[in-house]
Parts: structure tokens; C-alpha cells; sequence
């Protein structure tokens, strides 16, 4: 049983690998630029090497981004905690919350992804939403 008086948490994810593909396919087409322009040769070899790095560091920027974002339910609060150099939070006190919305797409629900609306706090790209959302009522009912 749990104490009253203490927070506990009850779950602590990362948001679905479905918020990489963007940045990753940026990443991607970059890449591609790159080695055409290094497989042309010079003067176009030095544009396809620069081209080939700003794509490792997009792709490594977004993994890290993903890895460094998190949603995380407490006996008291719904927050999700994001960034890379200055860390933030959102978050909305399980008590204020009245409905607990959530929206899926085609492509989210074969995924196993949605945006978790809770009060005033939206968080997208939530893995399995449905089980989120049943947290949430139960520890906010």
C-alpha cells in the first residue's frame, strides 16, 4: 500500500520512435546530396563531405532529442520532460484533470501511437496512448 504523503511513479517513457522519422528522413536525404556531390569529385567532393557531416549531425541530434524526452505519471502529476541543453517540463496536476483525451490516426493506430490530451497538457506521439489514458483516469478518479 502507499503512503499518502509520498510520490511515487507510476510510469516513465519515452515518446513512440514515430517523432525520428522526419529529422531521420531529412537526415537521409542530405546523406544522399552528400555522396553524390563527393562521388562527382572536386570542386563538388567538398559540398558532398560537408553534406554527409550536417547529416550525421541531424540524425544524431534528433535520436538524441528522442532519447532525452520523456512522459512520466506520478500518484500526483502528468508531465512530460523534453530537451537537450535546458531541460523543461510540462505538466498537469492529476487532481485538476477532468477529461483525458486521446487522438489517433490510421497510421498511429497500426503503429501504436496518439497525442494524450489532459487538461491543458497535450502530449503527441505517445506510445500505446490507450493504456496512458487508463493510468491517468485511474490515478486522477
Amino acid at each position: 500500500m502507499l503512503a499518502d504523503d509520498e510520490e511515487h511513479v507510476f510510469l516513465d517513457a519515452r515518446r513512440h520512435g514515430i517523432v525520428l522519422v522526419r529529422p531521420l528522413s531529412r537526415a537521409v536525404a542530405l546523406a544522399v546530396l552528400g555522396a553524390v556531390g563527393f562521388a562527382i569529385g572536386w570542386p563538388l567532393s567538398l559540398a558532398g563531405a560537408t553534406l554527409l557531416v550536417a547529416a550525421a549531425a541531424v540524425a544524431v541530434a534528433a535520436v538524441w532529442r528522442w532519447d532525452r524526452t520523456h512522459v512520466v505519471v506520478t500518484t500526483e502529476k502528468l508531465f512530460v520532460v523534453y530537451g537537450v541543453v535546458h531541460r523543461r517540463a510540462a505538466a498537469v496536476r492529476l487532481a485538476k484533470v477532468d477529461t483525458v483525451e486521446l487522438e489517433q490516426s490510421l497510421l498511429g493506430r497500426l503503429l501504436g501511437y496518439g497525442t494524450v490530451v489532459a487538461g491543458e497538457l497535450e502530449i503527441r506521439c505517445v506510445p500505446r496512448p490507450g493504456e496512458l489514458c487508463g493510468l491517468v483516469q485511474r490515478l486522477a478518479g
